[in-house]
């Protein structure tokens, strides 16, 4: 199963690179440049920068793991990105 969202914002490298520093003292992450990829124990997250965007693609093997994985990932941008106020609808 997989959902996805944007972001836009002109700091979506920062956040990028925020976010898979942060989870990268827990779990494996790869970086490499604009593209980074999470994997949680129940899920992944894709990410890329887009122009004056941050794209997200979540993926897990059932509803239950997709919806942990979106949250987690979203909480996570939500409270780097406060500022900015993020409103994270994933589809």
């Amino acid at each position: 199963m997989n959902a996805e969202t944007t972001f836009k914002t002109e700091q979506a490298r920062r956040y990028l690179g925020t976010l898979c520093k942060h989870f990268g003292h827990k779990v494996p992450v790869e970086l490499d440049g604009n593209t980074g990829r999470i994997d949680l124990p129940f899920g992944q997250c894709e990410l890329a920068v887009n122009g004056g965007a941050l794209d997200m693609k979540v993926s897990a093997e059932n509803k239950a793991d997709l919806d942990k994985t979106a949250q987690i990932i979203a909480s996570h941008l939500e409270r780097f990105a406060f500022r900015e106020n993020p409103q994270i609808e994933w589809h």
